[in-house]
């Protein structure tokens, strides 16, 4: 467009300067994205080795000729985020999850000021290098998955700033160092998933996360004891794999939503305690391969009981089997292998497998081998069919227990000298 030749040269500019203004009100006009998430979008996919984006991945359509919010789901922006009018002019990023395509880069050269990112996904990729402190830039975050990458280095401590997060994933990457206490402040977390990392030291106190019913910090270095003050709102707990020591508090018997607990593989002693058995909700608990060398009887007998699946295996069990685990009204797997147990296999225990009573479950897992029990096999056991019930009573000392029983199969019973030496236990 030219400039009128009677125009003097001062008025000359004045229009220049109105031509490009209003050129640049039409281009705002027509962009609907905030250039801000514009600019982090495109700050991501720089960050990304150019070789991990493959054809057809989400961030491999991604054109920045053309605005992101208006081309949502075209054949330019296929998929990876989400957009949301924040005015009647104004769309901005609410959630940016990623395709699970292989993309590798590191994100510490990006802002993330992205301040109405609700969710952030980046799961199942290859990024690496540690999570970056501007994270905590993302204030309205609700959920952050992290899962299945190489993250390094130590958790941020600047995580417990969101204060909006209600679901944090940091799972199967090679993260280590602490837990950060500062992930207490994190009022509204429902679900902390940080198994599958190097994570050592004690796990912090989370009294104060009121809302979480999900924790697994599983298949970690996590040491020392397990904290006397939990969230009441949980539902299941999952430490199995660590190095906690000491044995299980008290203060578990007051989370009265806990419907599962799994602190196997462990280092867990003392007695398995009795307030376990009369929980108002467990339902599986799992304390195999820890070294726990009794159990403790409930005063109820455990005939008030939730639970279904018990797993006491692999620990230093001794005594008699208890008398009270086959009156569980509900229980209905049971494993108690390669322990100490000796004397003869409780009748109770058979007709539970065989005959139950009257609303009352029946043991469809009975595992009993490697222990020293000894005896006749309970005659309610004898005619049992295979595939009824999965009952093991291999590796014992049981008097005659051929292996055309299937309960008998999977190794012999110990031999007569090993059996002696344990005990007076062969009449």
């Amino acid at each position: 467009m030219g400039v009128p030749s009677n125009l003097s040269p001062s008025s000359s500019s004045l229009a220049v300067l109105l031509i490009t203004v209003t050129t640049l009100q039409l281009l705002g006009a027509e962009s609907k994205t905030f250039w801000g998430d514009i600019e982090a979008l495109k700050e991501l996919k720089n960050a990304l080795d150019p070789t991990s984006v493959s054809p057809g991945s989400c961030i491999s359509s991604w054109d920045f000729k053309l605005d992101p919010c208006d081309n949502i789901f075209s054949d330019r922006f296929t998929c990876g985020f989400r957009c949301d009018l924040v005015d009647s002019a104004t769309s901005r990023l609410t959630e940016l999850s990623l395709d699970q395509a292989g993309y590798s880069g590191s994100l510490s050269s990006i802002s993330w000021n992205l301040p109405y990112l609700q969710t952030l996904d980046l799961s199942n990729n290859f990024f690496s290098g540690s999570i970056p402190d501007s994270l905590s830039n993302l204030t309205r975050l609700t959920r952050l998955g992290l899962s299945g990458n190489s993250f390094s280095g130590s958790i941020p401590a600047s995580i417990g700033s969101l204060s909006n997060l209600e679901e944090l994933y940091l799972d199967s990457n090679s993260l280590h160092g602490a837990i950060p206490p500062s992930l207490n402040r994190l009022a509204s977390l429902k679900r902390l998933e940080l198994q599958g990392n190097q994570l050592s030291g004690e796990l912090p106190e989370l009294g104060s996360l009121q809302n979480l019913f999900y924790l697994d910090a599983s298949n970690n270095v996590i040491s020392g004891q397990i904290p006397l003050t939990l969230p009441s709102s949980l539902l299941q707990i999952s430490m199995r794999n660590n190095s906690l020591q000491g044995t299980v508090p008290e203060n578990i018997k007051h989370l009265g939503f806990l419907q599962v607990l799994d602190l196997s593989h462990n280092q867990l002693g003392g007695s398995v305690p009795s307030y376990l058995f009369e929980h108002p909700s467990l339902q599986q608990l799992t304390l195999s391969f820890n070294q726990f060398s009794s159990v403790q009887p409930p005063i109820s007998l455990g005939t008030q009981s939730e639970m279904i699946a018990l797993d006491l295996s692999n620990n230093q069990l001794k005594g008699l089997l208890p008398s009270f685990l086959p009156m569980m009204p509900k229980l209905s797997a049971l494993t108690l292998e390669n322990n100490k147990f000796m004397g003869m296999i409780p009748t109770q225990y058979a007709f539970k497998v065989a005959v139950p009573g009257s609303g009352v479950s029946a043991f469809e897992r009975l595992l009993l081998g490697g222990n020293y029990l000894f005896g006749p096999i309970p005659g309610p056991l004898l005619g049992l069919k295979p595939g009824s019930a999965n009952v093991g009573l291999a590796d014992n000392c049981l008097y005659r227990c051929p292996r055309v029983f299937f309960f008998c199969q999977g190794g012999d019973q110990k031999s007569l000298s090993e059996c002696r030496s344990f005990g007076p236990i062969i009449p």
